[in-house]
């Protein structure tokens, strides 16, 4: 898609929330905005997860451990635990070392969200529910768009990843990343972003927001800025939302790879909810505030962002 294409859809889209393209909601009346995705993932089975609009992903290859599968097994819902409200989605993933022996586990939703703010809270773990601990395993919330082809200019990612044993060429010590990619080709690698790594223990909730613009993306832990990249690796095209929970292979980027064991085992990441408001750029107080309000009005699912015209496809794929 050519960036006069994208240009033109955004102004459709903005259009349709009724918002002027050239002004940005301001936090201050963000309440007042029509367009925006809410889920509590309070549901009783994945079919009711899947039905509003939700798919797992089923497509093998990158990234992650080569010829591993990715399925819809892996994805669960819970009902909430301590330190939650509601329910909850869990994405769980495990490996034995080998391709064969590995599932990945990814959920998406639509292909129709740029600017505005990102939020969820999300449960991240430091070591396996079962099995050998060591993996260079990889927990996420991000936005990304179909790479149309090698070194595509308009394709856009923005992605938060805690690496609890390290990786990325990095130590072993657990660490928080963000990254704002332009492109990136996958042979040969070549990557084209800009990244932030902060160590440091992230098990448990954690709140994440970004504040996603034209000109600059900024990544929120907790209310603490961790990350922030510049407008020339800001996203371009309309995204999806997702998820997911990989393990690394060996060498990528200088990766160790999975620990020199046959045993199986299993990582896990819960999801309480997740927040996509079009063209505002909110604190992680006022998300919050937008959360309670929503759970106050027993909102669990909205989905009020338009589509893109015409309609995008949402493939759950990388």
């Amino acid at each position: 898609m050519t960036k006069t294409k994208i240009i033109v859809t955004t102004a459709i889209m903005l259009a349709l929330q009724g918002c002027n393209p050239a002004a940005e909601i301001t936090s201050a009346d963000h309440a007042n905005t029509a367009a925006l995705l809410f889920d509590d993932f309070n549901y009783d089975s994945t079919d009711a997860l899947f039905a509003n609009g939700w798919t797992a992903r089923s497509e093998t290859g990158h990234p992650g451990i080569a010829g591993a599968a990715w399925s819809v097994d892996g994805v669960s819902l819970h009902p909430a635990p301590e330190q939650a409200q509601f329910g909850i989605a869990r994405l769980s993933s495990v490996t034995d070392g080998t391709g064969e022996g590995t599932r990945h586990t990814q959920i998406c939703h639509a292909r129709k969200y740029l600017y505005g703010t990102y939020a969820a809270r999300v449960f991240f773990r430091n070591e396996p529910t079962y099995g050998p601990d060591g993996d260079e395993v990889i927990q996420t919330f991000y936005a990304i768009s179909p790479l149309e082809y090698p070194l595509d200019p308009n394709y856009s990612e923005v992605d938060f990843e805690y690496l609890p044993n390290g990786g990325w060429g990095e130590n072993t010590q657990p660490a928080m990343w963000t990254t704002s990619w332009e492109t990136f080709q996958l042979e040969p690698w070549t990557k084209v972003n800009e990244y932030s790594r902060v160590e440091g223990d992230y098990s448990g909730w954690r709140t994440l927001v970004m504040n996603v613009s034209a000109d600059a993306v900024r990544y929120f832990v907790d209310g603490e800025l961790i990350g922030e990249h510049s407008a020339n690796v800001a996203p371009e095209v309309p995204m999806s939302v997702n998820f997911n929970l990989w393990f690394m292979p060996k060498g990528a980027d200088g990766s160790v790879g999975p620990i020199d064991s046959t045993e199986q085992r299993q990582y896990q990441q819960d999801i309480d909810w997740v927040l996509h408001i079009p063209q505002t750029q909110l604190s992680t107080d006022e998300v919050n505030a937008q959360v309670t309000e929503l759970r106050a009005r027993q909102q669990f699912f909205v989905d009020t962002v338009p589509e893109a015209v015409p309609a995008l496809p949402s493939p759950c794929g990388l």
